[in-house]
C-alpha cells in the first residue's frame, strides 16, 4: 500500500553480503569549521566541568535512568534516507502518525535518521501504511520490524538545493585536532576535562545505543515475550569512548514469575516447558535460536558469530545501519550489576570520569590495552585501578564497596547466583568527598603509586579500599568486586605489567617536569597530557628478551633537548592563553 504524503516507506532488506561486516564512519555531513574557529565553544563547554565541583539537583538512580532510556527507545524508529531529502518535508510527513518529540540524523553506509514519537502508538500508526518491497531476483522476509527505508515518489521533482542536513558526529577527534586542542587549554586540568569532552559518548550515540537494543528485543520477544534487551558496560556505565562495542543482556529473569496478584481460586497454573539437564545448556540453546534469528531475519544484522562454549556464552554481531559492534549474552546479572556500580562511582565527583578517561587513553596511546584478546591490561582492570587510587587518598575520594553495602537499604539488597552484589543505589545518600585535589595532581600521583607498587605481593581491591596479599601468583592481582575469586587481570603477564611500571614512572617524571619548564605556545609543540599521548620507545618484545637494555630514558632525554632548545619569546598572546597553528 502506498503510503500518504511525501515518500513512500519500505522495509529494509536484509544485507545481500552476508558475512562481510564494515565498520562504518559516523561524521558530520556539513564541514566544521578549522580547529582554531571551534575552540572558543569547546572550551566554554568544557568550563562546564569543575574540578571537585557537583551538581546540587538529585541524581538520578541507575534503574531510573535505564528505565527512562528503554521507554524512549520504544517510541523511536531508524530510517534509512535518501541523501537529497528535505528535513521539513521528511519531518512532516512522519508527523501524521504523531507528534515528534526528539529527531537527529547520522551518517553510517548512508543517511539515517533516529526519529523518536511522543506516543508508543505512532510508531503502529506508521507500520499500518507501510508495505514489505517487491523484488525481482530476491525474496523478502516480511518482518514488521521498526527499521524503515524511506524513498522518494518522484525524485525528479526535490530540488538540488536542499539545505545541508547536520548529522551528529559519533567519532572521536583526529589525533591531529586532539593534540591542538590540548596544547590550546590553559592547565593540565583542563587538558583532561577537554579529552573527557571529546571522547564521552554522546546524546545521540547513548540513544542510538538503547535504540539498537529495543530493535533486537522486537525480534527475540518472538520467542520470549516479555523478555527485555538491556544495554551494559561501556554502554552504560558513563565510561564509554565514541566508537565503542555495544555489550547487550538479554533478561529473562522476569518471565513466569509467580505473581500472587493474578492468582485467584484452588488452582495454580504453570506453563508447559522444555527441560534441559543445566541452566548453561540452556544459555547455550537460547543464544543459538537468537543468533540464527539475528542471521536469518534481522534487518542489519551481518557477521553473526555464535561463540556458544565461552565462558559467558554469547552472540557477536554487526549492526551495520548503527555501525556497533554487538555482544549479545544472557543469564549475565552481575555484568549489569557492575556497571551499575561504575555509574555510581562516575557520578560521585567529576574528577573520576576525567581521570579515567586520560589512564585508558594513554594506555591506548603505548599500546597497553587491545581490541584483540591476549596478555593486555584491559580498561576494565584500569578502571579498577583508578577507583582503588582514589580510594587511598588521604581524604578518599571515592568511598569503599563495603562503605556503599552499609549504606543499602532493603529495596537495595541483591544476590545472583551465590554472590552478595549488595550496595546502596541512592547516590543522594552517599556523602561527597572533602578531597579538592587537582586533577593534575591525581594524575602525577596515579602514576607515581603504580610505578611503585608492589605488584609482586599485593593485590587491589576496592571492597575494602587497601592493598591485600595476593591469593595467587599472577603477576596482576584485581580482584573482581563480586565474583571476588575472581582475578579480572589474570591474562596480563609478567613483561606486560612490567612495561605498565615503566611507562607509568615515566608519565610520572615528564609530569614532574612540567612546572619547572613548559615549551612556549608559539612552538606548537605538545606539552603536558599531550605529551604523555606521544609514542613511547618502550617495547614489549625488547623487555622481554633483553630486560630493558634501551628503556624510556632515550624519550625523555628526546624531550629534554627539545626544551632546552625552545624559544622563550612569543609565549602568550595578548589573553594570555595558549595559541594553536592549524598548518598542517
Amino acid at each position: 500500500m502506498a503510503a500518504r504524503g511525501g515518500g513512500v516507506l519500505a522495509r529494509l532488506p536484509l544485507c545481500a553480503q552476508r558475512g562481510q561486516v564494515l565498520r562504518p564512519t559516523h561524521r558530520l555531513l556539513s564541514c566544521p569549521g578549522p580547529v582554531a574557529a571551534d575552540l572558543k565553544r569547546e572550551e566554554q563547554s568544557s568550563r562546564n566541568v569543575e574540578t571537585g565541583s557537583e551538581d546540587k539537583i538529585p541524581k538520578k538512580k541507575f534503574s531510573e535512568v535505564q528505565k527512562e532510556r528503554r521507554e524512549q527507545a520504544q517510541r523511536t524508529v531508524l530510517i534509512h534516507c535518501p541523501s537529497k531529502i528535505s528535513e521539513k518535508k521528511f519531518l512532516k510527513y512522519l508527523s501524521q502518525h504523531g507528534p515528534i518529540s526528539n529527531h537527529f540524523f547520522y551518517e553510517s553506509f548512508g543517511l539515517y535518521a533516529v526519529v523518536e514519537f511522543c506516543q508508543k502508538e505512532s510508531i503502529t500508526s506508521l507500520q499500518n501504511v507501510t508495505r514489505t518491497p517487491s523484488m525481482d531476483t530476491e525474496a523478502a522476509i516480511p518482518f514488521k520490524s521498526r527499521f524503515f527505508n524511506v524513498k522518494m515518489k518522484n525524485p525528479s521533482n526535490q530540488t538540488s538545493e536542499q539545505p545541508c542536513i547536520r548529522c551528529s558526529n559519533h567519532t572521536p577527534p583526529s589525533s591531529k585536532k586532539l593534540s591542538e586542542l590540548l596544547c590550546y587549554a590553559e592547565s593540565i586540568d583542563d587538558q583532561l576535562n577537554t579529552l573527557l569532552k571529546e571522547f564521552q559518548l554522546t546524546e545521540e550515540d547513548i540513544k542510538l545505543r538503547y535504540l539498537t537494543c529495543s530493535l533486537i528485543e522486537d525480534l527475540a520477544a518472538a520467542y520470549f515475550q516479555d523478555c527485555t534487551v538491556r544495554p551494559f558496560g561501556s554502554s552504560v556505565n558513563s565510561f564509554g569512548k565514541l566508537g565503542c562495542d555495544l555489550d547487550m543482556f538479554l533478561d529473562l529473569g522476569e518471565i513466569g514469575k509467580f505473581n500472587t496478584n493474578k492468582t485467584s481460586g484452588n488452582f495454580l497454573m504453570e506453563f508447559q516447558v522444555k527441560n534441559v539437564s543445566s541452566e548453561r545448556i540452556a544459555t547455550q540453546k537460547i543464544l543459538s535460536v537468537i543468533g540464527e534469528c539475528l542471521d536469518h531475519f534481522g534487518p542489519g544484522c551481518v557477521g553473526v558469530q555464535k561463540i556458544l562454549n565461552a565462558r559467558c556464552p554469547l552472540v557477536r554481531f554487526s549492526h551495520q545501519a548503527s555501525g556497533f559492534q554487538c555482544d549479545l549474552t544472557t543469564n549475565n546479572g552481575i555484568a549489569l550489576k557492575s556497571s551499575e556500580l561504575l555509574y555510581i562511582y562516575g557520578a560521585l565527583d567529576s574528577r573520576v570520569r576525567a581521570l579515567v578517561f586520560c589512564i585508558r587513553c594513554w594506555a591506548r596511546a603505548h599500546s597497553l590495552t587491545s581490541s584483540i584478546p591476549g596478555s593486555w591490561i584491559t580498561n576494565f582492570s584500569l578502571t579498577m585501578m583508578v577507583i582503588f587510587f582514589l580510594q587511598r587518598r588521604s581524604p578518599p575520594i571515592l568511598p569503599t564497596l563495603d562503605y556503599l553495602k552499609t549504606l543499602a537499604g532493603a529495596e537495595d539488597k541483591c544476590i545472583i547466583e551465590g554472590h552478595n552484589c549488595t550496595f546502596v543505589s541512592d547516590l543522594n545518600r552517599i556523602k561527597p568527598s572533602g578531597n579538592t585535589e587537582t586533577l593534575e595532581s591525581l594524575l602525577k600521583e596515579f602514576f607515581e603509586y603504580f610505578g611503585n607498587f608492589a605488584f609482586n605481593k599485593n593485590s587491589i581491591n576496592i571492597r575494602q579500599g587497601r592493598e591485600q596479599n595476593k591469593p595467587e601468583s599472577s603477576p596482576l592481582h584485581i580482584q573482581n568486586p563480586f565474583e571476588t575469586s575472581l582475578n579480572i587481570s589474570k591474562n596480563v603477564n609478567q613483561s606486560q605489567l612490567q612495561k605498565f611500571v615503566d611507562l607509568a614512572r615515566e608519565s610520572a617524571w615528564i609530569l614532574s617536569q612540567e612546572d619547572k619548564d613548559r615549551p612556549s605556545p608559539s612552538s606548537n609543540r605538545p606539552w603536558g597530557l599531550a605529551t604523555l599521548l606521544l609514542p613511547s620507545v618502550v617495547n614489549s618484545v625488547s623487555l622481554a628478551k633483553k630486560k630493558r637494555k634501551k628503556p624510556a630514558s632515550e624519550r625523555i632525554k628526546n624531550l629534554l633537548e627539545s626544551i632546552k632548545s625552545s624559544s622563550p619569546e612569543n609565549d602568550t598572546n595578548t589573553n594570555g592563553k595558549r595559541t594553536v597553528s592549524t598548518q598542517a
